[in-house]
């Protein structure tokens, strides 16, 4: 048989230098970072919800949200700190603003919601300065929207690749997991007569996750896996489940005590399986350079340029 006639060459398997990993894995802790994800999400749009309220005045609304956005901003910092082990290490991140960098963004957005969630909260509670307080509660309306997504940016502008590529959904899945938990949350502490757009909020943020997640996952192909498979997949199947069953209470939540603490309960586990899921997945894509090496390769066999994460 002539040479190169008939002849079939085995596709070449993918290979990292002796099987390790490519990128690093993440360091961040359980149960301090994915805990931190869930309350500063729920923090920032409690904060939104806030404004809202004051802007259509729905005062006993207000002062729930206003409550769940102080006490989520406060608690998730505290889970901050322990993470990075110092609180010197959060200070040091303020001596400089860096609008390329969603780490140096992030901390000033913290930093902002936190100091004007204490200032509405004061207000609240004191009777002090209501203008003020007031003026605080819109403006951590704003800051409340970055603090919603921003750590989704965060997460995909690293090199782990379950995370990485999932930029598009990331930030969709964060927002209406932050906003159901965040329903969910208000809802709890306000009359039900008065709950009606906290609950209205729940469902909303509850189908906005659930559809971004599955689109993400679907989209992913290979990188779906780590999404689906092991730890990650009971943690995102869970999150699931618990998300639309809470939003379908949520539904029917004004007609009893029982079924708006049992919405609310479900929906913020579910937030709660959302964060440990996504946290786990991109551990698991960064570990394994199947994750790294694939893709990389059919993007140079498609003609398209290596990108790196990251950068």
């Amino acid at each position: 048989m002539p040479k190169g006639q008939g002849e079939v060459v085995p596709e070449a398997p993918f290979r990292s230098y002796y099987g390790q990993p490519v990128v690093k894995q993440p360091i961040w802790h359980e149960p301090h970072m994915p805990t931190y994800l869930y309350l500063g999400g729920m923090s920032g749009a409690a904060s939104a919800m806030a404004a809202v309220a004051r802007l259509t005045g729905h005062e006993r609304l207000e002062l729930a949200a206003r409550t769940a956005a102080f006490a989520g901003g406060s608690a998730g910092a505290a889970f901050l700190v322990a993470e990075l082990g110092r609180p010197m290490r959060f200070l040091n991140m303020l001596r400089v603003f860096k609008p390329s960098s969603p780490m140096s963004v992030g901390s000033w957005t913290l930093a902002a919601q936190g100091g004007l969630t204490s200032v509405a909260m004061g207000s609240a509670v004191t009777g002090v300065l209501p203008v003020v307080g007031d003026a605080a509660t819109l403006a951590s309306g704003l800051s409340g929207v970055a603090m919603a997504t921003y750590t989704a940016v965060l997460l995909a502008d690293t090199a782990v690749p379950a995370w990485h590529e999932a930029m598009r959904e990331l930030p969709f899945l964060f927002a209406g997991s932050a906003l159901a938990s965040a329903g969910a949350a208000v809802m709890l502490t306000t009359p039900r007569a008065q709950a009606g757009p906290a609950r209205a909020a729940a469902v909303a943020g509850a189908v906005t996750e659930v559809v971004a997640g599955e689109l993400m996952e679907r989209r992913l192909g290979l990188l779906g896996e780590p999404y689906r498979t092991g730890r990650a997949g009971r943690l995102m199947r869970a999150s699931r489940a618990l998300t639309l069953g809470g939003g379908l209470l949520a539904t029917v939540a004004g007609r009893s005590r029982t079924l708006t603490a049992l919405s609310g309960l479900a929906i913020t586990a579910g937030a709660l399986c959302t964060r440990f899921g996504v946290l786990e997945a991109g551990r698991v894509s960064a570990k394994d350079p199947r994750y790294t090496v694939v893709p990389q390769r059919e993007r140079l066999d498609a003609g398209h340029p290596a990108r790196v994460p990251g950068r």
